[in-house]
């Protein structure tokens, strides 16, 4: 949940932007923080490779959470978590990494590490997580798994 708060601060939105309005914001940001900018200011030209650098993490980041996005794949993601049990799943810094067994992965923000072992120690982790997980965060895809 932080690292989403500290990414709405860097781009100036509130949960509420629109992907437009999110893509008009980061155009602008970019154009004031381009390392091109800064031709004859190497001190300067750095600076501002790192902050386009968060800059354009923040901006995809918001993108996958955004409310536009996640109805756009609402289907897909319904599918896969009423169909496909969970392969593997791990978290690391309150962010659950969820793999299911049709190769889609999802980032669920914010879980207590106590859920966590609440859904390690359950019979059956795929039931935990339609009961307590899915729907009770905030989620993003974080990839497919490469068919072999």
């Amino acid at each position: 949940m932080k690292k989403i708060g500290e990414h709405r601060t860097l781009l100036g939105v509130d949960k509420n932007v629109t992907l437009k309005e999110l893509k008009t914001i980061y155009r602008n940001v970019m154009k004031d923080t381009h390392p091109d900018k800064f031709i004859n200011d190497e001190a300067g030209k750095i600076e501002a490779e790192e902050k386009s650098k968060s800059v354009i993490e923040a901006y995809h980041f918001l993108v996958s959470i955004n409310s536009e996005t996640q109805e756009k794949y609402k289907e897909e993601y319904t599918e896969t978590i009423t169909k496909s049990n969970i392969q593997d799943f791990y978290l690391e810094k309150s962010i659950l990494t969820v793999q299911h067994l049709n190769g889609n992965m999802y980032e669920y923000m914010g879980v207590p590490r106590n859920t966590y072992i609440k859904m390690v120690n359950a019979d059956s982790p795929s039931r935990f997580a339609r009961r307590h997980i899915y729907g009770n965060f905030i989620y993003r895809k974080s990839g497919e798994a490469m068919a072999d």
